[in-house]
């Protein structure tokens, strides 16, 4: 039976990397790749750093295949969203399944090295299960959890995500930019966010912001303070980051105050 370790590799520091983490890369014959393009080539030669640092024996394969694209016009309703997603997941799973039947053979054990945690805003888990519905290949599969950019976030501003027997919640960008901070909930953790959604409270200074991109990594920025103060400041950042990069990958915290 074929064997694939689904490995959180953290946020991007190769110090994220868990003692369970490395002991599933030593375990590994065949790490498969997904290849977004010239622009975000860093993240591959960060997986490779990790390989060079934890597997020296150089007794494993990789194998990059190219991540299919996405349709983002089909973003503005929450419907046609979904749509585009569905459709794009269809596409990786040919992908994967391709990789494994091809690549893997019957007895082998394979890894894909997954940004954060396996759990958290990633479809790996849900690509392996539909490849396995499919019905063509069989393996097993097991999720090694990672350092998430959100765990990250807040230990580089030295902040909890909690208070004191309150409740916190993890949302995307799109969700903050329709409803807002949910009633009843004062600590918001927000990805994926393309719009920029904080500016919805640019003009609060009741509400906090602990914003960080490339978290764990050499290009890491981080900013924070009243999202009246900071939300210029983190505007010009993300534009500098995007225009230097090609791209961003950003979370952040917004906090109302106790004195509010």
């Amino acid at each position: 039976m074929r064997k694939i370790h689904v490995i959180g590799i953290g946020a991007g520091d190769p110090d994220h990397l868990t003692l369970q983490a490395v002991k599933a890369m030593k375990d590994t014959d065949v790490f498969f790749i997904l290849d977004k393009g010239e622009e975000k080539a860093d993240l591959v030669e960060l997986r490779r750093g990790m390989l060079d640092a934890h597997r020296p024996d150089g007794a494993y394969r990789v194998v990059e295949a190219t991540d299919p694209p996405r349709d983002r016009d089909r973003s503005a309703g929450g419907t046609a969203y979904a749509s585009a997603v569905d459709d794009w997941r269809r596409l990786r799973a040919e992908v994967y399944e391709r990789m494994i039947t091809d690549e893997l053979g019957d007895d082998g054990t394979g890894a894909f090295l997954v940004w954060g945690d396996p759990a958290l805003y990633d479809s790996t888990i849900a690509i392996l299960e539909e490849v396995l519905g499919h019905g063509r290949v069989a393996f097993d599969y097991d999720v090694v959890p990672g350092v998430s950019s959100v765990s990250a976030l807040a230990a580089r501003h030295r902040v909890g995500l909690n208070r004191v027997a309150r409740p916190f919640q993890i949302t995307t960008g799109r969700r903050l930019a329709d409803e807002g901070i949910p009633d009843g909930v004062d600590d918001v953790v927000v990805m994926l966010d393309a719009r920029q959604a904080f500016q919805r409270y640019a003009d609060r200074d009741d509400i906090d912001i602990y914003w960080g991109a490339y978290i764990g990594t050499p290009d890491e920025i981080l900013a924070s303070g009243p999202v009246s103060e900071a939300a210029p400041r983190i505007e010009r950042l993300r534009e500098q980051a995007r225009e230097r990069k090609g791209w961003i990958m950003d979370t952040y915290l917004l906090r109302r105050r106790d004195d509010a």
